[in-house]
Parts: C-alpha cells; sequence; structure tokens
C-alpha cells in the first residue's frame, strides 16, 4: 500500500519537476511541436500507405492469380513462397528505416521539446 506522503526530512526527490496542463496545451501548439509532428507524419503515413497497398497485393494476387503465385522459381520454390518471406523482409527493413529516421530526425526535437519543458517547470 503506498501513500502520497511527503518524503522524510533529508531526503531528496530526483523525479524531475511535472509540467503543468497549460505547459503541455502551450507545447502542443508551439512550431516546434507542429515541426516534429509535420516530420513524423510525412515520414510514416506514406509508409504505412506503401506497406498496405503491398500486403493487399499480395493478399489480392493469392486470392485471384493462383496460376501465377504457384509458379515454380526453382524447386519447389514458388511466387507466392518468396512473395510471403519477402512480406517479412519488409516488416524488419521498414522498423529498421524508422528507428534510422526517428534517431535522426525526431528523437533530437523531441528531446529539446522535453529539455524545455522539464526547464520551464
Amino acid at each position: 500500500m503506498t501513500t502520497d506522503a511527503p518524503p522524510p526530512k533529508g531526503a531528496s526527490d530526483t523525479s524531475p519537476a511535472q509540467p503543468t496542463t497549460e505547459q503541455f496545451v502551450q507545447v502542443q501548439e508551439s512550431p516546434e511541436f507542429g515541426e516534429l509532428r509535420s516530420t513524423y507524419r510525412s515520414f510514416a503515413f506514406p509508409l504505412t500507405v506503401a506497406f498496405i497497398a503491398w500486403y493487399l497485393l499480395y493478399v489480392l494476387l493469392s486470392n485471384y492469380a493462383g496460376g501465377f503465385m504457384g509458379t515454380k522459381l526453382f524447386g519447389n520454390i514458388n511466387v507466392a513462397l518468396v512473395l510471403g518471406l519477402a512480406q517479412f523482409l519488409t516488416t524488419f527493413l521498414i522498423a529498421w528505416f524508422y528507428s534510422r529516421h526517428a534517431a535522426a530526425k525526431l528523437d533530437p526535437k523531441a528531446d529539446a521539446i522535453k529539455s524545455r519543458m522539464e526547464a520551464d517547470a
């Protein structure tokens, strides 16, 4: 059972100060936050649409182009298997690409906003 009692005398509180609701709203309306949101959206939305289109193409080909998907490429490996495995590869590539994008473009902007908010609190 926990209580919200203040720390005992002599104990230091190491948690960062919490910004107020007004500070959150002010930051949300700032041009800096708008730029961060725009940078995220300009990356995430097109890539998401492209991946969904690629996935739906695979599903549609599987349902309506059985002859094409059953085409043997070598041995028992056919087009359907290769495209299905490519779905996994694409997923991992997108995750890796997003991680690099976030580290280079999103994280520095978000850290600057966070530091400013914590300094103002």
